[in-house]
């Protein structure tokens, strides 16, 4: 016997933007919520993604204050002694060492073709990036976490909350974020701090973190907390 059933979605005819609006509005479960301590991890902010102006292919804004913000919650936690995180990501010359994840495309502006110290590497020169004290680091798969030392790190430094900022919400800031759950962490997103190429990946994938992996919250939450501690 074949069942055979019609395609049915929970809201039909509503943009991405207008379910996040809801789900936000109408929170369906309980907030992970802050913990002790605290790192601010900032996911990929490097002028391949960052700079419109120079690489308008692949960079892309969502809110032009994203950086002004991750610098701030950054300079906050870093003046109470709480880790501040810094990756961007790049291949080898050959990019022998994207793996099967350098297979997709082979053009001037794919992934595998962001090489070490190249332009598309380069930190945004927004970032206020302080080099004695932070952790900075070059990672070549989405997860911050993944063949990383972020996860020694943490564990080093006390942390039970992690404060994912960066790019992409649908890619990096998704992998990163699950993976810090994985790893036992209570995991927020500020909204504000991170960004995509089109408003219906970023709304979509918040709205799949807030029901599933991290608490989004506005960012003015985390500045309070840090400000409070």
């Amino acid at each position: 016997m074949t069942l055979e059933f019609e395609p049915t979605m929970a809201c039909p005819g509503k943009t991405a933007r207008e379910i996040y609006e809801e789900v936000k509005a109408n929170p369906a479960r309980a907030r992970f919520g802050f913990g002790e301590k605290l790192a601010i991890v900032n996911v990929d902010f490097q002028q391949a993604y960052t700079r419109p102006d120079l690489f308008p292919k692949t960079a892309y804004v969502t809110n032009p204050n994203q950086i002004a913000f991750a610098n701030q919650i950054s300079a906050l936690a870093r003046s109470r002694d709480m880790p501040v995180v810094w990756s961007h990501v790049a291949y080898k010359g050959d990019a022998g060492d994207a793996g099967v994840w350098g297979t997709r495309t082979d053009t001037p502006d794919s992934l595998q073709n962001i090489k070490y110290e190249s332009d598309r590497h380069a930190f945004d020169p927004r970032c206020e990036i302080d080099e004695a004290v932070d952790l900075v680091y070059t990672k070549r798969m989405p997860s911050a976490f993944f063949e990383t030392p972020l996860a020694s790190y943490l564990t080093w430094h006390k942390v039970d909350t992690v404060v994912v900022t960066g790019g992409s919400t649908s890619g990096c800031v998704r992998a990163t974020a699950v993976d810090s759950l994985s790893h036992g962490y209570r995991t927020i997103v500020p909204e504000e701090c991170v960004a995509d190429k089109h408003e219906s990946y970023h709304f979509a994938n918040l709205t799949d973190l807030q029901l599933k992996y991290a608490d989004v919250v506005a960012v003015q939450e985390v500045i309070d907390w840090l400000e409070a501690r």
